[in-house]
């Protein structure tokens, strides 16, 4: 079960629409870190993302505190991540 979520996104991703409506529908709250408004946080999601240049970037931690980092619009991975 998670605990935190958060979503690396920007201002034209449309694939981070799609997660956050995803996640919406699944009851899911989560945070939100646009890096257009906040770029001294792309060394962050790209660290988390183990270098992916692209957004989504969604970081599920969960009730142990370990994370699970799901790049892209990819409900094969995020769908399982969240149980």
């Amino acid at each position: 079960m998670a605990k935190d979520i958060t979503i690396f996104t920007t201002n034209t991703c449309t694939y981070c629409a799609m997660v956050k409506r995803f996640l919406d529908m699944k009851g899911q709250s989560y945070q939100v870190v646009n890096l257009d408004e906040h770029p001294e946080r792309n060394q962050e999601a790209f660290e988390l993302s183990d270098g992916a240049l692209t957004v989504p970037i969604t970081v599920i931690t969960k009730q142990d505190d370990t994370k699970e980092v799901v790049v892209g619009y990819n409900l094969g991975k995020l769908a399982p991540a969240l149980a």
